[in-house]
Parts: C-alpha cells; sequence; structure tokens
C-alpha cells in the first residue's frame, strides 16, 4: 500500500480567512506547538487532533486537511 500524503493548506486559508492566527487556535484547542510543527510540514497527525481543530473553527475534516492524490 502507498503512504499517503497529506497537506493542511485548507485550514492555513481558513485561518485566514477568520482571521485566527495559529497560536490563537493553538490555545483554543490545547495542541502541542510539536503537532502545529507537524502540520507545518505536511505530517500526519491524530484524527483526535483534526476533530478539535473543526470543532474550533465550526467546520468539517475537508477543510482543515486534504489528501493528495
Amino acid at each position: 500500500m502507498e503512504h499517503v500524503k497529506v497537506n493542511y493548506k485548507p485550514l492555513w486559508k481558513l485561518l485566514i480567512d477568520k482571521e485566527v492566527s495559529k497560536a490563537e487556535l493553538r490555545k483554543q484547542t490545547q495542541i502541542a506547538s510539536s503537532t502545529m510543527s507537524k502540520m507545518a510540514n505536511n505530517e500526519h497527525v491524530s484524527l483526535d487532533v483534526l476533530a478539535r481543530i473543526a470543532i474550533a473553527l465550526e467546520c468539517g475534516l475537508d477543510d482543515v486537511v486534504e489528501i493528495e492524490r
């Protein structure tokens, strides 16, 4: 099975649109700075993290992460 690539471009765009900083998001969702670094480098993070972000930003998972085909 091939490795699935993800990117978080939708999240970064959404933060800009909602005028929310990465630091504010981190505070709201209690996400570790190391996890934010992983996301900045398009590395996998847990579904729990993605769900907390989606809840905080009142959006869907597809507004946070996209799967590269």
